[in-house]
C-alpha cells in the first residue's frame, strides 16, 4: 500500500501546461487577455469560489497589477503575434512572431491547445481568423489532443436586431438569441467570421470552437472610453461632451472580466458555443461620461451633436459606433455557469474608483501639485505660470478660487422654498443640481483636508526684494502693488506674520510634506531661470500623457530645422577646414619648393667653391703635360693611343721631374 501511495503522489501534483495563442498581443485588449491568463492556473475556474477568495478578490479588483504580478506553476503560457517588428515582446509572452508566412503561423498554432483570435480593434484580423478556424479544421482529424478556438467578437453584430418585445424595448437579449442577430452595417466582417466559426468544431472531442460577444472593453490602462479619461485629465474643456441624446444603453465589460470569461471556456469547454461577455449595468453613454466627468474631470457634460464625435482625434469610426449603440444585452449563460473573479460585475459606475485607480497605475499619470510661497516681488507668479505649462497645470490662486466655488456650492444645496408654479420637471433637474453640487462639495472640502503637495518655499532679503522692484519699469509698477508704498507695507505684513515660531511651511512639515527651500537672493538670476530649473529637478519628470499631436509636429518640426541648421553649420565648417587645409598644403608646397630651389644653389655654390684647388692642380701640373701627350700622339699615331698616351704622362710626370 505504501508504494502504491508513493507512485500515486507524483501524479496528483502533476502540473497541466497549456499554451496558448492570441493575435496582436500589442493590442490594448489582446495584451490584457494575455497578461491575464499568464497569471491563471489551468483549470482553476472549475473550483467554485470561497467566500474568502470572493474578500481577497474585492482587494485585488483594486490593484489588479499588484495581483498579478507574481507568476504561478501551472498558469497558461502565452505565445502571439505582434503588429510591427519593433514592438518589444510583452514580458509574459513566451514567444511572438511578426510578418509570418501562412505555412509558418500555421506550424506555431498546431503547437498550441487554444487559439484564441481577438477582432475587437482590429476588424482586418477577421479574414485571417477566418483562414486560422478553416486550416486548423482540415488538420482537426490528426490532432492528439483536443484544441479550443475562441473568436473574441463584439456586440455590434447585434447592433439591430429587431426586439424580442416590440412592446418593451427593455427586454434584453441574450446568448439562446444569437440566431436573431442582425450586425450593424460597419461590422459585416465581424458577423462573418462568427459564422464561420460557428461551422467548424462540431466535433468537440477533436477541435471545439466558440464565439464571445464582448461588450464595449473599458478598464486598464485603455479602451475606447480612453477618450473622455484623456479629455478629463487633461481639463482643457469645461465640460465633456456627450454625443446626441445620451439616453442609448450601450453594453460594456471590463477587459479583465472579459478575460475570466474566456479562461471559463477553455477550463470548463461548454455546450454553448455563441457567449455573450457583458456586465451587469444598463449604462447609458451620459452615464459613462457624466461618471468621468465627475470622478477626474470638470464635473460637467454637454450634450453635442452625434456628428461631433467625428471631430475627436481619438475615435475611430469603430469607436463612436460602439458609443452610439443602442442595445440591452444579459451574459445570462456566464452569470449562471461559469465562476469568474469579477473586476467590475455591477459595472463601470459603481466600480469608477478602483477603475480610475488602475487606469492612473497603468498609464503611470500622477496628479502634480505646487504651492509657491514667498514675500512679495520674489518671483512666485512668473515661476508658477512656467512651472503651470511645463507640467500642463492649472495656475491658480487658491485661496480665491476655493473660496468662491465654496460659496457657490453652499448656495445651491441651501434649501429653498418651492413654489407651487414649479414644474416637476424642474424640481427634478434642481434636486440632480443640489446632489451633484454636495457631491462636489463634500470632495473639495476632502481635498483640502488630505492635500498632498510640492511646497516650494522662495526667499530673499528685503534689499533684494526692494532692489528688484526698484528696477522694474515704470509701465509694470503703475497699478500694481508694486508701488513703493504698497510694497513695502506688503514685505513689512509678510515678515509679522511669518514668523519662526508661526509659519505656513510649519503647517506643511506638520503634515510631512516638507517645503523645498530656494533662496533667489543667492541665485542672482533676474528671470529665476535657475530657481525653475531646480524646482523641475525636485519635482521630476511630468507625469502626464506628454505633448499632444499638435505639440509633437511642433517639436518635430524644430529638431528638423535645428538639424538642418546644424548640419549646414557643421558642412560650413568642414568646408571652411578644407579650405584652410588646403591653403596651408599649397603654402607648405610652396615653400618646400622655395627651400628646395635654395638648397640646391647652396650645393651648387659649394661644389663651385670646393672645385677651384682640383681646377687650379689640374691647370697647373696636369693640362700642360696632357696636352702635349695628345700633340705627340697625333703626330706618332701609334697602334694604341691609350697606352702611348698613358706611358708619356707616367714619363714625363712633372712631380717626378
Amino acid at each position: 500500500m505504501a508504494e502504491e501511495e508513493e507512485s500515486a503522489a507524483p501524479a496528483e501534483k502533476a502540473i497541466r501546461i497549456q499554451r496558448v495563442f492570441i493575435n496582436l498581443l500589442d493590442s490594448y485588449s489582446s495584451r490584457n487577455i494575455g497578461k491575464f491568463l499568464s497569471n491563471c492556473v489551468v483549470g482553476a475556474s472549475l473550483e467554485e469560489i470561497t467566500e474568502e477568495e470572493e474578500e481577497d478578490d474585492e482587494n485585488k479588483s483594486a490593484m489588479p497589477e499588484a495581483s498579478m504580478a507574481k507568476l504561478k506553476e501551472g498558469t497558461f503560457q502565452i505565445v502571439g503575434t505582434l503588429s510591427k517588428l519593433d514592438v518589444p515582446r510583452p514580458e509574459f509572452a513566451v514567444e511572438t512572431y511578426c510578418g509570418m508566412s501562412q505555412e509558418d503561423l500555421l506550424l506555431r498554432l498546431l503547437e498550441c491547445d487554444v487559439i484564441i483570435y481577438n477582432i475587437t480593434e482590429s476588424p482586418q484580423q477577421a479574414e485571417e481568423a477566418i483562414w486560422a478556424v478553416s486550416v486548423l479544421n482540415e488538420e482537426s482529424s490528426h490532432f492528439e489532443k483536443r484544441k479550443v478556438f475562441i473568436l473574441v467578437s463584439t456586440v455590434m453584430t447585434w447592433a439591430r436586431s429587431k426586439p424580442l418585445d416590440p412592446d418593451d424595448s427593455e427586454v434584453p437579449f441574450t446568448e439562446e438569441d444569437y440566431r436573431r442577430r442582425k450586425q450593424h452595417p460597419n461590422f459585416l466582417d465581424h458577423i462573418n467570421a462568427e459564422k464561420m466559426v460557428l461551422k467548424f468544431g462540431k466535433n468537440v472531442r477533436k477541435f471545439a470552437t466558440y464565439v464571445v460577444a464582448a461588450g464595449l472593453q473599458y478598464g486598464m490602462e485603455g479602451g475606447i472610453l480612453h477618450a473622455f479619461f484623456k479629455l478629463a485629465w487633461l481639463g482643457e474643456v469645461p465640460a465633456l461632451p456627450v454625443f446626441g441624446d445620451g439616453t442609448n444603453v450601450i453594453p460594456a465589460i471590463h477587459v479583465l472580466d472579459l478575460a475570466g470569461v474566456i479562461q471559463n471556456i477553455i477550463d470548463h469547454v461548454p455546450k454553448l458555443r455563441y457567449l455573450v461577455a457583458v456586465d451587469e449595468s444598463v449604462h447609458t453613454l451620459e452615464d459613462f461620461v457624466k461618471c468621468i466627468s465627475r470622478s477626474t474631470g470638470p464635473g460637467k457634460i454637454q450634450k453635442v451633436p452625434k456628428e461631433n464625435a467625428f471631430l475627436t482625434k481619438d475615435l475611430t469610426q469603430e469607436n463612436i459606433d460602439h458609443l452610439l449603440v443602442n442595445l440591452r444585452m444579459e451574459a445570462l449563460f456566464v452569470k449562471e455557469n461559469f465562476n469568474i473573479r469579477w473586476f467590475a460585475q455591477a459595472g463601470f459606475v459603481e466600480n469608477i474608483n478602483s477603475i480610475l485607480k488602475e487606469y492612473k497605475q497603468s498609464r503611470r499619470l500622477l496628479p502634480i501639485k505646487i504651492c509657491i510661497l514667498g514675500p512679495p516681488a520674489v518671483g512666485k507668479s512668473s515661476i508658477a505660470e512656467v512651472l503651470a505649462k511645463y507640467y500642463k497645470l492649472h495656475h491658480i490662486k487658491m485661496k480665491d478660487v476655493i473660496s468662491e466655488a465654496i460659496a457657490k456650492l453652499e448656495a445651491i444645496i441651501t434649501p429653498k422654498d418651492v413654489t407651487e408654479g414649479e414644474e416637476e420637471g424642474e424640481e427634478e433637474e434642481e434636486d440632480d443640481n443640489v446632489e451633484d453640487a454636495q457631491e462636489l462639495l463634500e470632495g473639495i472640502k476632502e481635498s483640502m483636508d488630505q492635500n498632498a503637495e510640492f511646497v516650494c518655499s522662495l526667499d530673499a532679503s528685503d534689499e533684494f526684494l526692494k532692489e528688484r522692484v526698484m528696477n522694474l519699469p515704470e509701465s509694470i509698477v503703475t497699478g500694481t502693488h508694486y508701488s513703493q508704498d504698497r510694497f513695502l507695507r506688503a514685505l513689512s505684513n509678510y515678515r509679522d506674520v511669518n514668523t519662526e515660531d508661526e509659519t505656513v511651511l510649519n503647517y506643511f512639515d506638520e503634515l510631512e510634506i516638507h517645503p523645498i527651500h530656494i533662496d533667489v537672493g543667492r541665485l542672482e538670476d533676474a528671470q529665476n531661470r535657475l530657481a525653475i530649473k531646480q524646482l523641475i529637478k525636485e519635482v521630476g519628470e511630468p507625469r502626464n500623457y506628454g505633448l499632444t499631436d499638435e505639440e509633437k509636429a511642433e517639436e518635430e518640426r524644430k529638431a528638423a530645422e535645428e538639424r538642418l541648421a546644424r548640419e549646414a553649420l557643421e558642412e560650413a565648417e568642414r568646408e571652411h577646414k578644407e579650405a584652410v587645409e588646403t591653403a596651408e598644403k599649397v603654402a607648405r608646397w610652396e615653400e618646400w619648393n622655395k627651400r628646395l630651389e635654395e638648397v640646391k644653389r647652396e650645393e651648387r655654390e659649394l661644389l663651385e667653391a670646393q672645385s677651384i684647388p682640383l681646377r687650379n692642380y689640374l691647370m697647373t701640373y696636369v693640362m700642360p703635360t696632357l696636352m702635349q701627350g695628345l700633340n705627340e700622339c697625333c703626330k706618332v699615331r701609334p697602334d694604341d693611343p691609350v697606352d702611348f698616351l698613358a706611358e708619356y704622362l707616367f714619363k714625363n710626370n712633372p712631380e717626378t721631374q
